[in-house]
């Protein structure tokens, strides 16, 4: 008998970034598995970029998007291209994380096939299925069908269980965002604005809850933020969809000291949160991310499926009312005691083993010689 073969899906630039250290830990057992890598494109540069920073190139690609295409559209077009490269590679296992898409669908079509199905970073919830849109469901959907649990925290796993799921396939191992982002800021060079002097504010803004207005308002907070703090140097990573930068660029294209760029690969893009004072976002994995460097952030949402790091303090919710970004961020600038608050706050996501207890996991669940796999406690 061969050895049984793992069918990693990513889809997403996130995807990319917390599977890629879980792929390396299994490429690095290709004594007792066999590990692929298969891409749905669903986002196409930012994807290759991230799964480039870890030397990865997927074993196949299905390169399914279309311009202009919908949720639908995406949804099918993933599913057939998905169920034919299992039909062909006839795994033993698959594996996905998070809560895009790709993951929702890569889930339905294991079960299609009743192939056991592993989630990584499985558990988040805000309980409101239409916030974020369609992420709650995605995630939600993927459990119902997993084999495997991989918890980020203690949150996520008691999510889990409340929901009626086997304990025994729960596994809290700590965020694999957090490997990553330990793995590429310690052989990255710091090279954001040497010139500059003083503090820098990033900003992400992406959402589909956010397009349009709220969006807006957060331009125009972003703006006044330029205006009234002279050292400060406002560094906007713009997403590729143009419905974002639409909003955005009107706004920000003549602000003082405020630059407008393209996403960064991910490695820079990691030292460039390392080099940022402080972060507004509506991203989930900059939530989890930014804490290892002791930068607040700042959350651009009404809810977060993300609690543990405004537990801890490391992030708040602020939601994207002009006024309150406005001042919840002058609030950090302003107040050193406030910040100071926030910065030595200690992260709850992770200790930079996660990819190593999940592909463990995994390992024992196939029957292969694995260590025996120990939660993560924080």
């Amino acid at each position: 008998m061969g050895k049984p073969r793992v069918v990693l899906v990513v889809g997403t630039r996130p995807d990319a970034i917390k599977s890629a250290p879980v792929a390396l830990a299994l490429l690095r057992r290709s004594d007792a598995c066999e590990t692929l890598l298969v891409s749905t494109g669903q986002h196409r540069e930012m994807l290759d970029q991230a799964l480039g920073a870890f030397g990865l190139t997927p074993d196949r690609d299905l390169e399914i998007m279309r311009p202009g295409q919908s949720l639908a559209a995406l949804s099918c077009a993933a599913l057939e291209g998905l169920d034919r490269a299992l039909a062909e590679m006839e795994p033993d296992y698959v594996m996905a994380q998070g809560d895009t898409t790709t993951t929702f669908i890569a889930s339905l079509a294991a079960f299609y096939r009743r192939i056991p199905f592993g989630h990584i970073e499985a558990g988040l919830r805000t309980r409101d299925l239409l916030n974020p849109f369609p992420e709650e469901f995605n995630r939600r959907a993927a459990a119902i069908v997993a084999s495997q649990h991989f918890a980020p925290t203690r949150w996520a796993k008691e999510n889990l269980l409340a929901e009626g799921h086997d304990p025994a396939r729960v596994l809290v191992t700590g965020n694999t965002g957090i490997d990553a982002v330990l793995m590429v800021a310690e052989r990255e060079p710091q090279d954001w604005f040497p010139e500059h002097r003083g503090r820098v504010l990033l900003v992400t803004t992406h959402r589909r809850e956010n397009w349009g207005e709220p969006q807006a308002a957060i331009a125009r907070a972003v703006r006044r933020l330029a205006e009234t703090h002279g050292d400060l140097l406002v560094a906007v990573a713009m997403h590729r969809n143009p419905i974002v930068r639409e909003t955005i660029v009107p706004i920000l294209r003549d602000a003082p000291r405020t630059v407008l760029m393209e996403p960064p690969e991910y490695a820079k893009f990691v030292k460039l949160m390392q080099r940022s004072s402080l972060i507004l976002t509506d991203s989930g994995g900059v939530q989890e991310e930014a804490p290892a460097f002791g930068v607040p952030v700042l959350v651009l949402r009404e809810t977060t499926e993300r609690p543990e790091g405004v537990q801890a303090g490391t992030a708040k919710l602020v939601g994207t009312d002009e006024r309150r970004v406005f001042e919840e961020a002058s609030r950090l600038l302003d107040d050193p005691a406030a910040y100071a608050a926030m910065a030595q706050a200690v992260s709850p996501y992770g200790d930079g083993r996660a990819s190593e207890r999940t592909a463990n996991a995994v390992l024992r669940f196939l029957g292969c010689d694995a260590p025996e796999v120990n939660e993560w406690e924080h």
